[in-house]
């Protein structure tokens, strides 16, 4: 699995990683090294900068929104080298297995990090993923609140 995108602020991928670790998957970050230091090596992940190589062998690529609000802390040049260098395009989709699937949490900033026919095309899966999260939010949301049924008045 590749995760790809501004690692360092998000906490998808930090929870994916350790998710995806325990479950016994093999996780490369990769993006533009200072969105994806070389320390994240230390959670058992492969660190890369170098997207077609990471993408080659990828089976699962899930993309990371690029965050506009630390765009101003001169985490790379600009959004448009980001694209050029890191979004996932057809060129750069073409780098993938043919049965690769692609994945994105949401929101999607489309034309940054993904273009809107490979984020809408047969190979995403981005809407059942952001679907099935909300259920699994809601579902450890109740478990963590005791997990107690909801009382029903009978109205008969």
């Amino acid at each position: 699995m590749v995760i790809l995108g501004d690692i360092l602020f998000s906490r998808v991928a930090r929870s994916n990683i350790h998710a995806l670790k325990k479950l016994g998957a093999d996780v490369t970050i990769v993006g533009p090294s200072t969105l994806v230091p070389d320390w994240f090596s230390a959670m058992g992940v492969n660190v890369s900068h170098d997207l077609r190589s990471a993408l080659a062998d990828a089976e699962v690529v899930m993309l990371l929104r690029i965050q506009h609000e630390r765009q101003s802390l001169g985490m790379f040049p600009s959004l448009g080298e980001y694209t050029s260098m890191f979004g996932l395009n057809n060129t750069r989709a073409s780098w993938l297995n043919p049965k690769a699937i692609i994945m994105h949490p949401g929101p999607i900033n489309r034309g940054v990090e993904i273009d809107s026919d490979l984020a809408d095309g047969n190979r995403s899966v981005i809407l059942a993923q952001v679907t099935n999260g909300i259920a699994v939010r809601m579902a450890v949301l109740y478990l963590c609140s005791g997990g107690q049924p909801e009382y029903v008045t009978n109205t008969d």
